[in-house]
């Protein structure tokens, strides 16, 4: 077998495999080296996101809506059930099936694209050589070359000094993913997109769930309206909040953590089974190439790379959490395919950092894509908004789903839309079609001309478009136009 490519891939998550397929696709002979293993030891693709990220969590997240509702609302559909109880084991089995049938079908790609795999850590060396450490013993390091180089090592979670992981009482997200029974009482450090999902999968499952954030608010980065109702809806829920707590450290006593932290009243602790730190991700490019190379990084880590992803280093690319932008598996895998048909000589737009939709998979699920009312103030940029709520939607109401509301800003003048804000049911889902306006210029009045079905939640998109001109049919608003 050749050891040189047209590309090689380093790193095998959601930007990486997919960019790998891309060039594969495109005739490009195309080689991946990723070193991620299951726990039996053998190579499992996909990254985080497939083995312990985006996947399992929401295999959790499935599972754990089943149970609450099966214990707390199918009363009012008329569905009686005596004696429903948990089996932790079978959910998380359930979890690990969803994780393998996914990671092989990613092998079964490679296989089916004839892209080589080489399961190892990859460095980067001058030249666009790379050294491929295999991780099984009696293996012998060796190296590849390329033409092209895609670095795509992804993230791993951020580690606080004063809460060093023990992988038992103190632990990351991975590790939360794994409880081998539900925490009586669960303390999480951050209260970020990946904190709350993980604090509502074990709140439902029976966990006491609190939440300690370093400044006030909730989701700062969501649209302010938004956020707030998504607070009062997981304190509904029975998520508590420390909001302000300064984090002291922990100690573990009789197998529990005292958790000590301070706020504005004072010095507080907690006792707790279990703490989760989800304080955010870290890009993976340390010891990612030897110094001849000449890549840069910024302050925080990530790889400098220009609007299409290219490097300093000519030949040489990368993409997904390693560089700038939101750390979404998504925006990853756009990337990916960007620089495949770049390097192939195709001609490419860059992908749009400012409409990457995000999406938290909580009860309600909570998505936005485009701007906030904060960036347009900021920005002193006239706008019009439109609402409209959940309530007042006839398929929310038979899905029992009523909380949330769907936001659309437009451009005061041109009407063109800049941002779409939702929370409530399949919000992850209805996300897609504001993306999809946006990308195409359209105007909140293009939205209100389209026909929807009927009774579908999107219609709550819809209406809110109506509802930007003041329009909407399906709720009384202060004005109305002709």
């Amino acid at each position: 077998m050749s050891r040189h490519f047209d590309v090689v891939v380093v790193g095998g998550g959601p930007g990486g495999y997919v960019a790998a397929i891309r060039c594969a696709q495109l005739g490009l002979a195309t080689a991946c080296v990723d070193a991620w293993r299951d726990e039996a030891g053998k190579a499992s693709l996909g990254g985080t996101c497939l083995n312990v990220g985006c996947i399992p969590s929401k295999a959790l997240i499935e599972s754990s809506e089943w149970y609450h509702r099966a214990r707390h609302e199918m009363g009012a559909h008329g569905i009686k059930l005596d004696g429903v109880s948990l089996d932790l084991k079978a959910l998380l089995q359930r979890k690990d099936q969803v994780v393998k049938a996914l990671t092989q079908g990613v092998h079964a790609l490679f296989m089916a694209n004839k892209v080589n795999f080489f399961h190892g850590r990859g460095k980067l060396l001058d030249g666009k050589r790379i050294a491929v450490s295999p991780l099984d013993k009696g293996e012998k390091a060796f190296e590849i070359t390329a033409d092209n180089v895609i670095l795509a090592t992804g993230s791993s979670p951020a580690e606080l000094e004063q809460l060093p992981f023990d992988g038992k009482h103190i632990v990351d997200s991975t590790a939360a993913l794994a409880f081998d029974k539900v925490p009586k009482k669960l303390g999480i450090v951050g209260a970020g997109v990946i904190a709350l999902e993980l604090g509502s999968v074990w709140r439902r499952l029976g966990s006491e769930v609190v939440l300690l954030k370093s400044r006030p608010g909730l989701l700062p980065a969501a649209d302010p309206h938004i956020a707030g109702e998504a607070l009062r809806c997981f304190r509904e829920q029975g998520l508590q909040f420390v909001m302000g707590a300064r984090i002291q450290g922990a100690e573990i006593k009789r197998n529990k953590v005292v958790l000590s932290y301070q706020d504005d009243n004072g010095e507080h602790s907690l006792r707790l089974d279990k703490l989760i730190v989800a304080v955010g991700r870290r890009p993976n490019s340390e010891g990612l190439w030897e110094e001849a190379v000449g890549l840069r990084r910024d302050a925080r880590g990530f790889i400098e790379v220009d609007a299409y992803c290219r490097t300093g280093v000519d030949g040489v690319y990368a993409i997904g959490d390693v560089v700038r932008g939101p750390m979404l598996a998504h925006k990853a895998s756009e990337e990916g395919v960007m620089v495949a048909e770049l390097i192939a000589g195709k001609t490419v737009l860059p992908v749009d950092l400012d409409t990457v939709p995000s999406v938290i998979y909580t009860d309600p699920e909570i998505a936005w894509v485009g701007a906030t009312e904060n960036e347009l103030k900021q920005a002193g940029r006239a706008y019009k908004v439109g609402s409209f709520p959940f309530a007042a939607n006839g398929r929310a109401r038979a899905l029992g789903r009523t909380e949330g509301h769907v936001r659309m800003l437009a451009d005061a003048a041109t009407d063109r839309v800049l941002g779409v804000h939702i929370i409530g049911p399949q919000a992850s889902e209805l996300i897609a079609c504001a993306k999809l306006a946006m990308d195409f210029g359209a105007s909140s009045e293009d939205v209100a001309m389209t026909l929807f079905a009927h009774p579908t939640l999107s219609e709550a998109l819809h209406e809110a478009a109506l509802s930007v001109d003041q329009r909407a049919i399906h709720v009384v608003q202060a004005g109305k136009k002709a």
